[in-house]
């Protein structure tokens, strides 16, 4: 593997594979046009054919065979990573993850795992329209058995990057099935290092027990104390980033975000300890408003602070269908301009 560090979250999940696949002969990339020189529809497997051309098989257009496939492979000892062109198409595969590979540890009395990662781009922003724009992993949240993960930015410590070292562990290190949420514009955003970080004071958590997903907490140095706590993920994170330093320059509104990689199980014991300082929760997803992970969170942190928590509202997407211009899909979609909306609201009240 390359000695260069990776710079984007692209590059880092690229080294992830490449390296996964050095590291463990058990490990299979499947999925539709993976396959040099196209490398995938956002070239996140670019070179790994080439590498490895007998374990990086490209398949027919059919996502439940696809994913129904790596589910036997899982049984019979091998690590498979499926890529789902778009995450639209996760739809497709709901019945083989949910009803079976999900369930396989569980039914058969712990005598058999499943350690199929699952990665696929979701989101909009780049005028795809109504079917290649969703972002859908709220469908598997809270689905026994399955992990489903979002990586942050940041380069970290491991050589892989963090997205990076987030995937690799979930391939190599992972008993269970994940689904691996990214994004289709974090692929190209750098990596934060200590430079790009110099301004925040940031810190790490893990769980006590499962996957060890990093939860990180951002906030600016030197700042008041935080009056509103921001969660977000992904791409979203990105975004809640730069609300939050606009929110201190411009309104002297001062913010902690706090940002998981592990959505689901949940892992919200940071969040808890940003919110027992704060008082104040804003949720921000990419996904349509009701029923998702923002809701989830706000409903655990009232059943766990009770009259502690002051206030909590969401941002998100509009319920409707997503349109291909981009007047009207940057409308349907959370912008920066509405994370310092309604925080500065919640702190107003």
């Amino acid at each position: 593997m390359s000695e260069t560090r990776p710079a984007t979250v692209l590059q880092s999940l690229n080294l992830a594979l490449r390296q996964a696949l050095a590291d463990d002969p058990r490990v299979l990339l499947l999925g539709e046009d993976i396959l040099d020189p196209y490398g995938g529809a956002f070239k996140v497997t670019r070179g790994c054919s080439t590498a490895f051309p007998d374990r990086v098989l490209t398949t027919p257009i059919s996502e439940a065979g696809i994913t129904g496939l790596a589910g036997g492979m899982a049984l019979r000892g091998l690590r498979p990573v499926v890529e789902i062109m778009f995450g639209d198409f996760s739809t497709l595969i709901a019945d083989q993850v949910l009803n079976h590979i999900a369930k396989f540890h569980g039914m058969y009395n712990g005598q058999v795992s499943a350690p199929v990662v699952i990665r696929t781009p979701m989101g909009a922003r780049r005028g795809y329209g109504p079917t290649h724009s969703q972002t859908l992993e709220k469908l598997f949240l809270g689905a026994p058995g399955l992990t489903v993960l979002a990586p942050f930015h940041l380069l970290g410590a491991s050589p892989l990057g963090a997205p990076g070292q987030l995937l690799y562990d979930s391939i190599l290190r992972q008993d269970g099935p994940t689904f691996f949420v990214e994004n289709k514009l974090q692929y190209l955003l750098k990596l934060l290092g200590p430079e790009a970080l110099r301004e925040y004071d940031l810190r790490e958590s893990f769980s006590a027990d499962g996957f060890p997903a990093p939860c990180t907490t951002l906030s600016l140095k030197g700042a008041p104390p935080p009056q509103v706590t921001l969660t977000a993920y992904g791409y979203m994170a990105d975004l809640a980033l730069q609300a939050l330093h606009r929110l201190a320059y411009e309104h002297e509104i001062f913010a902690e975000l706090v940002i998981p990689t592990c959505l689901s199980p949940a892992q919200p014991d940071p969040l808890f300890a940003s919110l027992r300082r704060t008082g104040r929760l804003l949720a921000i997803e990419e996904g349509t408003f009701s029923w998702g992970w923002g809701a989830e969170m706000l409903a655990r942190s009232a059943e766990e602070l009770g009259p502690a928590l002051k206030r909590a509202g969401r941002v998100a997407a509009r319920e409707a269908v997503i349109p291909v211009s981009a007047e009207l899909e940057a409308a349907h979609l959370p912008q920066v301009s509405d994370i310092i909306r309604q925080a500065r609201e919640m702190v107003a009240a």
